[in-house]
């Protein structure tokens, strides 16, 4: 009992310090967020639950659902706050390609609502981005500093 307190305390730790976040360790519905842009002009706060997880050669989720809030956290009506998802699913092949899913909100102080679903995903990722309007996130956004994990299956 003694050493499963402490495996159970040492796994924890070593998810703090790594700094994959305890959502990404769950399989079932979690809340992540919030996550802010740098600089602090967007936000983004959301669930995620993952279900029918599958443990064959790849593990996947049969389904995750994403729903969530991205907030634009300025006063310009000429940029909007982005939440913008990377999702790596298992294809037909069982190689591991990934999309992207974005959300725009450009109303402040009125958040957007999103939801969505993904079938046999591998992993769910996150980048809060504030920018200016445009029907697509910019590479800066897909493409400079880090993304948060918020979903990985084992």
């Amino acid at each position: 009992m003694k050493l499963t307190r402490t495996l159970t305390g040492l796994a924890l730790t070593t998810a703090f310090l790594v700094g994959v976040p305890l959502a990404a360790q769950a399989a079932s519905g979690t809340s992540w967020g919030p996550y802010t842009a740098p600089g602090g002009n967007a936000k983004a706060v959301g669930t995620l639950q993952a279900e029918d997880e599958d443990h064959a050669d790849i593990p996947t989720a049969g389904l995750v659902r994403i729903s969530g809030k991205v907030y634009d956290l300025t006063r310009s009506s000429a940029t909007c706050g982005w939440a913008v998802f990377r999702i790596t699913y298992r294809d037909a092949e069982g190689g591991l390609p990934f999309v992207h899913r974005s959300f725009r909100d450009c109303t402040y102080g009125r958040p957007l609502a999103f939801s969505f679903t993904r079938r046999d995903v591998y992993q769910v990722e996150l980048k809060v981005c504030a920018e200016g309007k445009k029907k697509q996130p910019s590479l800066t956004c897909l493409y400079a500093g880090t993304w948060k994990t918020l979903y990985l299956s084992k």
